[in-house]
């Protein structure tokens, strides 16, 4: 059993396809999704198609729940609340129904799922790489040896023996007696300086989890944001990877 792990794909379509070709050309034969498939990119109505098409286990991000809601945005970053405002303009009321619906985390097969982190997933909490003491709240109420996590945008694993433990990665092995709080990178906005679209395999068999980054269409999505409208920034950050 092997599961592609995607999260944070924010309405880039160019980026998901892309994914979900690789993702097959490895065999993956099982998908997962950790939440904000829409936001900030021009196409969340197609990205969400695809999502939901799929059949597969989802969680809600921040972004999945702002948009599908009508809530004042106050205090929300400028950009951001533009684009949430565009996405809700550009959903119809059973995507919204939908996206409301979704569970904060989920135990897929043997491992768990969530957006944020698992001490309180409704808060909307980061967990940076830097920041062991997050990640400990979290494996506190971590079940499972492995937790894939979004949200930040960053890849990163932390691990918990004896000690907590955090660190980029390619690709490791889930070894007896250890947590993985694992964040599996953004497939719709990276933000630690690689532009490109990110996720994760997870082959339950072999037990490994390889990082994959993956060049996309960058210029099209750039132009779709523009062309939709959208703040600018959402567009050049695309290309820089931040």
């Amino acid at each position: 059993m092997k599961f592609a792990i995607i999260a944070d794909i924010h309405a880039n379509l160019e980026a998901l396809q892309v994914v979900l070709a690789d993702a097959e050309a490895q065999k993956v034969t099982h998908y997962a999704c950790l939440g904000d498939v829409v936001g900030y990119n021009a196409n969340p109505k197609e990205c969400l198609d695809i999502i939901r098409g799929m059949n597969i286990p989802v969680v809600k991000g921040n972004h999945d729940e702002y948009c599908s809601m009508d809530e004042h945005l106050e205090g929300f970053n400028p950009h951001a609340a533009e684009a949430v405002q565009w996405t809700r303009n550009q959903l119809t009321a059973e995507d919204r129904a939908w996206l409301r619906d979704l569970r904060y985390h989920r135990l897929v097969a043997n491992f768990t799922i969530v957006h944020a982190t698992l001490d309180a997933p409704k808060r909307w909490g980061y967990v940076f790489p830097q920041d062991k003491y997050a990640a400990a709240a979290s494996f506190t109420y971590q079940n499972t040896s492995v937790c894939f996590f979004g949200h930040t945008h960053v890849p990163v694993a932390f691990i918990r023996d004896s000690v907590v433990r955090g660190g980029s990665y390619s690709k490791f092995r889930v070894e007896p007696g250890r947590k993985y709080f694992v964040n599996v990178g953004s497939v719709g906005q990276s933000r630690d300086g690689v532009p490109k679209a990110t996720y994760v395999i997870y082959d339950l068999d072999e037990g490994t989890i390889e990082l994959r980054r993956l060049d996309y269409d960058l210029e099209t999505t750039q132009e779709k944001i523009l062309r939709a409208g959208l703040p600018p920034r959402l567009a050049d950050r695309l290309g820089e990877g931040r």
